[in-house]
C-alpha cells in the first residue's frame, strides 16, 4: 500500500516538473523498509530509524526531508499516515561562499589551458572555459551542446535543469571564437555532433572538465580564496554573475527588471538564487550598503 502510495506521489511531482531521481530511490526504499515491518502508513519511528541507516548526518536529513514531503503529501488526504519532525536538522546547508574570478585570473586560466599537450584538448578546453566566462552557462550545458544548438541567435539550451529551455544571446566576438574552434572540431571527430568532445573523439563528461580545470590552476599557481574556498569551472558562472550584478543600473524598477532579466538568462528556478550572489560576495553587499547610507540621507 506505501509503495503505490510513493509511486502515486512521485508521479505527480514529476508532473509538475520535479526530476526526483535520489528522492524516487529514497522514498522506494522507505517504503520496502516500512513494509517489511508491516506498516503500510509513514511511522515517526520507523522514518527516523530508516533515515538514521544513512553513513552522514547530511545523508540523514536529507532522508529523513523526502519522507516529511511525502507524509505530508499523504496526510492531507489520510490523518493515519504521520508527519516526522526533522531530528536530523536542516537538509540544506549554508553555501559556501563563491570564488570569485578577476578578469586577469580568467585570462591567466584560459592562457594555461592554451598550452595543453595536445592540441584538440587545449582548443577544446580553451573554447570552453572562455565560453563559460562570457555566458555563464553551467558546465552540464555547454557539455551536452550539440551543432543545432548553434543558432543566428545564439545558444539554444535545452531543457536542462529544471527541464527549462532557454537562448543565451552571443557577442560576436563569442560567435567568431566558436566557430574557429568548431573548423578544427569538426575534422577531428566529423561523426560526433556534440560541440566539445575529448581527446578520445568523445563527449566531455563533468569529471574531465573538472580536471583540465585543475590543472589549469595548479599551472597559474592560483590560491585559495576565504574560508580555504579552491575555483572550480563553476566559478567561471559565479563570476559572471557578478559582474552582471556590478552593471546593475540604479533606480528600484530598473534594478527589478535586471535582476529578473538576469535569472532568466541564467536559467534559475527561483529570483533568489540569484540575489544569492549580492549576499555572497562582499564588493556587493559594501555596494548595497552605500546605495543604502546615501538614499537615507538624501531622504
Amino acid at each position: 500500500m506505501l509503495t503505490r502510495a510513493v509511486e502515486t506521489y512521485l508521479a505527480v511531482r514529476r508532473a509538475a516538473g520535479f526530476a526526483l531521481r535520489c528522492e524516487s530511490s529514497h522514498l522506494k526504499s522507505f517504503a520496502t523498509f516500512s513494509e517489511i515491518r508491516k506498516q503500510h502508513y509513514v511511522s515517526v519511528d520507523i522514518a527516523v530509524e530508516w533515515a538514521g541507516l544513512a553513513s552522514s548526518v547530511p545523508q540523514r536529513a536529507r532522508r529523513l526531508g523526502s519522507v516529511i514531503r511525502l507524509a505530508r503529501y499523504l496526510r492531507a488526504e489520510d490523518e493515519r499516515h504521520e508527519v516526522p519532525p526533522a531530528v536530523f536538522g536542516a537538509e540544506k546547508w549554508p553555501r559556501p561562499s563563491p570564488y570569485i574570478l578577476t578578469r586577469e585570473q580568467i585570462w591567466q586560466l584560459v592562457t594555461a589551458t592554451s598550452q595543453l599537450k595536445y592540441r584538440i584538448c587545449a582548443a577544446t578546453y580553451t573554447t570552453l572555459f572562455s565560453l563559460l566566462a562570457c555566458t555563464g552557462l553551467r558546465v552540464s550545458e555547454a557539455i551536452h551542446l550539440r551543432f543545432d544548438d548553434i543558432t543566428p541567435d545564439g545558444l539554444m539550451i535545452r531543457r536542462t535543469k529544471f527541464r527549462k529551455s532557454r537562448l543565451v544571446p552571443l557577442h560576436e566576438t563569442a560567435q567568431a571564437g566558436l566557430q574557429r574552434y568548431l573548423t578544427q572540431r569538426r575534422l577531428y571527430a566529423p561523426f560526433d555532433d556534440h560541440v566539445f568532445v575529448s581527446f578520445q573523439s568523445k563527449p566531455l563528461s563533468v569529471g574531465a572538465v573538472d580536471e583540465a580545470f585543475r590543472t589549469a590552476v595548479k599551472r597559474v599557481g592560483m590560491p585559495p580564496g576565504p574560508r580555504g574556498i579552491h575555483p572550480s569551472p563553476h566559478s567561471l558562472r559565479h563570476s559572471f554573475a557578478v559582474r552582471s550584478l556590478q552593471t546593475c543600473p540604479d533606480g528600484r524598477d530598473a534594478t527589478t527588471k535586471h535582476m529578473l532579466a538576469l535569472s532568466t538568462y541564467l536559467g534559475h528556478s527561483k529570483v533568489a538564487h540569484t540575489y544569492w550572489y549580492l549576499e555572497a560576495v562582499p564588493d556587493l553587499m559594501q555596494d548595497i550598503a552605500d546605495h543604502t547610507e546615501q538614499f537615507a540621507m538624501e531622504r
